[in-house]
């Protein structure tokens, strides 16, 4: 399929954002899964084949003829009569590409077809209306997932989600990106659930311990018991899970210290989500060090007669602005965190995540920030979000 050609034809593309099941093959558009009635008043399902007018490889030009081909049996009324509003010729006819249609249809309107969304969906309701008359439920919008077989692109299917929100441009800043998560625990599977989601080149995982229960209440998805007594590595676990999304999703079932650390080099941005202050502490050094960006996640929740209080912490450092670390980040021990208490609760878990991943995303030019704040808090009791430390 050419992506590029239904990225870049509005016409395609709104085929294809509305939900039709499109193909383009051999100079073909195809409309796969078109409900139709056959002699026999029986539901079925056709394609609906017509040459394409391109004006080059990635845009189309308005359709040169009203002919639509048709792979299926002729469809009928509701009652078993054969429509005669598109009725042309009936017999196999080998298009190319292995693309063979029984029957050709034929519809014009007064003025023709401007594009190929109007020649189409007039004859996907003359067909699937009839069907639609007999079974309320039937529909040619499919929402089909559609694997994407780009072999440049880094996701397992099409983002039809930015075609349809027109974001492509935006995304596309994402593209050579390598980052890495360093802690899969709570707050780290949930950055990478959102990454996963990006077009972002690569996501490596670090981390050494296993997914136990516990990280099963705190983490997105819903594993069963059979897969917990499987006793996984937390990154093979969660890798297995995000592939199914992402292609580039690498694991890395240790911890990173000093024999590894310089593995971080070949990154472009580093998610540290990690509950030991030491280990914090080396990690900051080195990438302040090789001037990678990276941002620190922490939540500090204690228990308070019956109530929890606390805050969600993201901590951003930058070659342009780092200053602030020693004031925001501990560095002490771990019985001096305030993290110690390792009160972690999913919703916290997964706010921490996207304040981390906005900002990652600021810094890269997806969203718009206008102020650069690399410190931000929310205050769980008084429901406050605090944004400190921005660049001048």
């Amino acid at each position: 399929m050419s992506h590029q050609l239904i990225v870049r034809s509005p016409d395609l593309k709104q085929l294809r954002d509305e939900g039709f099941e499109i193909e383009v093959k051999g100079g073909y558009l195809l409309i796969h899964q078109i409900p139709y009635v056959n002699s026999s008043r029986e539901i079925c399902r056709g394609t609906l084949v017509c040459e394409l007018n391109l004006v080059s490889d990635t845009q189309t030009a308005p359709p040169q003829n009203h002919v639509n081909y048709f792979i299926g049996d002729h469809p009928c009324n509701n009652d078993g009569t054969l429509i005669t509003a598109i009725r042309h010729t009936s017999q196999n006819q080998v298009l190319g590409e292995g693309i063979t249609v029984n029957h050709s249809f034929s519809n014009k309107p007064p003025a023709g077809y401007p594009d190929y969304y109007q020649k189409m969906t007039r004859y996907i309701s003359i067909i699937s209306d009839q069907a639609i008359s007999i079974d309320k439920s039937v529909t040619p919008r499919t929402f089909k997932v559609i694997p994407d077989n780009d072999d440049e692109s880094v996701l397992q299917y099409m983002d039809t989600n930015s075609s349809r929100a027109n974001i492509y441009p935006v995304n596309s800043k994402l593209i050579g990106h390598k980052v890495a998560i360093i802690g899969l625990g709570g707050t780290g599977s949930y950055i990478l659930d959102l990454a996963s989601k990006t077009w972002v080149s690569e996501i490596h995982l670090y981390d050494g311990d296993y997914f136990c229960q516990h990280n099963a209440f705190r983490a997105p998805g819903a594993p069963d018991g059979d897969l917990l007594n499987k006793r996984l590595k937390k990154v093979d676990y969660l890798a297995s899970i995000y592939s199914n999304m992402h292609k580039n999703i690498i694991p890395h079932d240790y911890f990173i210290h000093e024999e590894n650390i310089n593995e971080l080099d070949a990154m472009n941005f580093v998610f540290i989500s990690v509950d030991k202050d030491p280990a914090r502490k080396s990690l900051i050094e080195y990438l302040l060090k090789k001037t990678i960006p990276f941002i620190d996640v922490g939540i500090g929740v204690t228990l308070v007669e019956d109530s929890l209080i606390g805050s969600v912490r993201v901590t951003t450092a930058t070659k342009d602005k780092n200053d602030h670390l020693n004031k925001r980040i501990s560095s002490g021990s771990i019985e001096n965190d305030e993290y110690a208490s390792n009160i972690q609760i999913a919703d916290l878990n997964c706010l921490n995540a996207s304040l981390a991943v906005i900002k990652w995303k600021k810094i890269l030019g997806l969203y718009q920030d206008l102020k650069k704040e690399h410190h931000s808090t929310y205050s769980i009791n008084v429901g406050k979000l605090n944004n400190e430390d921005f660049t001048v």
